[in-house]
């Protein structure tokens, strides 16, 4: 009787954990966050402290008085029993060698316990691996098992109050555990829980879009197709900068030239700083301009800095590319586009203007936070940073041909990787793409796009020629990307968030 009840106790703890984790799906801790650094802190201080040194005043300093621990293969165990398992088994005596328990990476979740909007715990959610050092002090696999831990601030103190370990597995599968991106159903669940319409993925190995993916619905009871017209937000202006790098490349257009030849904005025209900018320059966010002139209490357009000096974000400063584009070549934008880039790699789905051939019926709507749908953004003539209308399908195409330099020389290519200026430790703008170093001489060429209810994302990594692509249409799409970039992208997609997240 006495084990059935024990059991059934387990079980309405682990639903009432599973039930919490439900309800406190939308608040996860970002990796930056204080609560996430501290709570990793405590896991380190119990773990890599505690339990792999054997330093069992770790666990008498961190396990509250009212600690249980609930294992899926053992009994339960109170405070008092585990400190003595851990004494007898773990850390005894006789002992020679260490086990040692290891956290896999990117599978920790932390969500935040408040009552009325103060803080009084934290669940820690996660995936761990334990190894038996053999006497020749080689790591033997043991298992892999999940883990639910529930903080408490004891009189401001955070204390381990329960213990969850449960699905164990006796063979190395931490590499699949930890993701769900093998489960379509699973990310629609996912989707569904963080309130994300709709969601594409492209994958790219080799230099060629290998997958394409896309979840969620258009609108209600209308899935999306894998052929959905997204708007991609800033992810037009790679767009813009391969126009401009391919008349470069074809010895039409100049990197270093001024562009008051051909174009000079009434707003600025009496500042000499307008004779200091160039292709170079506007690529690389260097001009000096704000983002966009109607942040300005003015309205009107000016310098911020002398251009060329520092790094600022500015979409006027592609806007002012195009119009020198424009002016030298006699053409618009989106003509230029089409015949340098959308008609050459078919396509056919791609356009900078909102028209009668834009298909309706396959248009991502765009939402706020709450669920609300955005008016769609319908230009009538192309804006050079800004509401580019494409699919997974068709910006895929466009960013092999990109990593693949199909139409930029060499020395265009060379000079749109190059670190043209540092905008955060690790992290430079190129011409056209941000640029992360990733060490030992590997980089990665990204750009993000965000506007009303459209997060999108795209990261290459030109070396091993592998790339991903997200699509989202929610204001916090964003919420997404790290699982995801990890998933995929592997080492390399973990160096890139850690350089994001410091």
């Amino acid at each position: 009787m006495k084990i059935n009840k024990s059991f059934f106790h387990l079980k309405a703890v682990l639903i009432g954990i599973l039930l919490l984790q439900f309800h406190i799906g939308f608040s996860q801790e970002e990796k930056n966050s204080k609560l996430y650094k501290t709570i990793m802190s405590r896991d380190s201080l119990l773990f890599n402290v505690g339990f792999n040194t054997c330093d069992v005043s770790q666990f008498e300093n961190l396990l509250s008085n009212n600690f249980e621990f609930y294992h899926d293969k053992d009994s339960i165990q109170d405070r008092t029993l585990f400190l003595k398992n851990i004494r007898k088994g773990l850390c005894s005596a006789t002992k020679t060698y260490q086990a040692r328990r290891d956290l896999v990476e990117g599978s920790t979740e932390i969500y935040p316990l408040a009552k009325n909007g103060v803080l009084y715990g934290a669940l820690q959610i996660g995936i761990h691996q334990f190894f038996e050092p053999t006497p020749d002090k080689k790591d033997k696999f043991g298992s892999t098992a999940r883990f639910t831990h529930l903080w408490i601030l004891e009189n401001g103190v955070w204390k381990l109050r329960r213990s969850f370990s449960y699905d164990h597995q006796t063979v190395n599968t931490a590499g699949t555990k930890s993701s769900i991106f093998d489960n379509d159903s699973e990310i629609q669940k996912w989707l569904t829980q963080n309130n994300v319409p709709t969601l594409g993925i492209g994958v790219i190995n080799n230099g060629k879009l290998q997958e394409i993916k896309v979840f969620g619905e258009l609108k209600k009871g209308i899935a999306a197709p894998y052929n959905t017209i997204w708007n991609v937000a800033s992810l037009t202006k790679p767009v813009t900068a391969i126009v401009a790098l391919k008349l470069v490349s074809a010895g039409k257009w100049n990197l270093d030239e001024p562009l008051y030849k051909y174009w000079t904005d009434p707003d600025i025209a009496n500042d000499p700083n307008t004779k200091l900018l160039t292709t170079r320059i506007i690529l690389s966010h260097q001009t000096g301009f704000p983002n966009w002139r109607f942040m300005n209490e003015s309205g009107k357009l000016d310098f911020k800095f002398k251009p060329g000096t520092k790094y600022q974000y500015s979409g006027e400063g592609l806007e002012y590319l195009r119009r020198a584009l424009e002016k030298k070549f006699h053409k618009t934008l989106d003509q230029l586009a089409n015949e340098l880039i959308f008609q050459p790699l078919k396509m056919m789905d791609t356009q900078m203007i909102w028209d009668d051939k834009v298909d309706l019926s396959r248009y991502a709507i765009n939402y706020d936070k709450k669920g609300n749908a955005y008016e769609p953004t319908k230009n009538k003539t192309a804006n050079a940073a800004d509401d580019l209308l494409t699919t997974i399908k068709d910006y895929g195409t466009f960013l092999c041909s990109v990593m693949n330099s199909d139409g930029l020389s060499k020395k265009v290519f060379d000079d749109m990787t190059s670190h043209q200026v540092e905008t955060k430790k690790n992290k430079y703008f190129g011409l056209g793409f941000e640029i992360y170093d990733l060490g030992n001489n590997d980089y990665a060429l990204s750009h993000g796009g965000a506007d009303k209810g459209v997060q999108t994302i795209v990261i290459l990594l030109p070396k091993t020629k592998q790339g991903l692509i997200i699509f989202t249409n929610v204001d916090d799409g964003y919420k997404v990307y790290e699982k995801l970039v990890n998933h995929y992208l592997g080492e390399n997609g973990k160096k890139i968030i850690e350089i994001e997240t410091k």
